[in-house]
């Protein structure tokens, strides 16, 4: 099971309540700076918006590939380790906003660590140093390290 915080609501769904769990401005000044972190082809200019105005730990020579798309209201809640790879258009999610509750965990990815293009890794989910997250993975649940998986539901390869 992922390590989420559940947080129950009254009233219509989670998301109608987003912005009692988030302020507006923060959501609007995450998505301009995500937007051009998406876009941005000098990787040293990504990480140094993802660590001095977006609050994610990010490793030395980490790379972010063009469309990565990082949690708008929780980005402080990622951290990346060193020398890994974020592949193209992958989405790290570290908030699920759903009927009767909405859910926060933390996504922690190791060093040396190959995440494949158009990949989602949901909240709560740590990938251990050294893995492989193959092409277009749902990681749903943790990685160990040095392991090979894809698919979904996630599997070893």
């Amino acid at each position: 099971m992922r390590n989420v915080e559940r947080y129950p609501v009254e009233g219509p769904n989670a998301l109608w309540q987003v912005y009692r769990t988030v302020s507006r401005f923060k959501a609007i000044r995450n998505f301009i700076f995500i937007q051009v972190t998406r876009y941005c082809p000098s990787l040293p200019v990504k990480n140094w918006i993802y660590r001095r105005i977006l609050g994610m730990k990010v490793g030395r020579h980490t790379a972010f590939a063009l469309m990565v798309m990082v949690d708008v209201f929780f980005p402080e809640r990622i951290t990346v380790g060193d020398n890994s790879i974020i592949g193209y258009n992958s989405t790290l999610l570290t908030h699920e906003y759903l009927i009767e509750e909405y859910r926060l965990g933390n996504i922690v990815i190791g060093s040396n660590v190959m995440i494949g293009a158009n990949v989602t890794i949901l909240p709560g989910v740590t990938i251990g140093d050294g893995a492989i997250v193959a092409a277009g993975a749902v990681v749903h649940k943790d990685v160990a390290p040095h392991s090979r998986v894809g698919g979904n539901p996630l599997r070893e390869l």
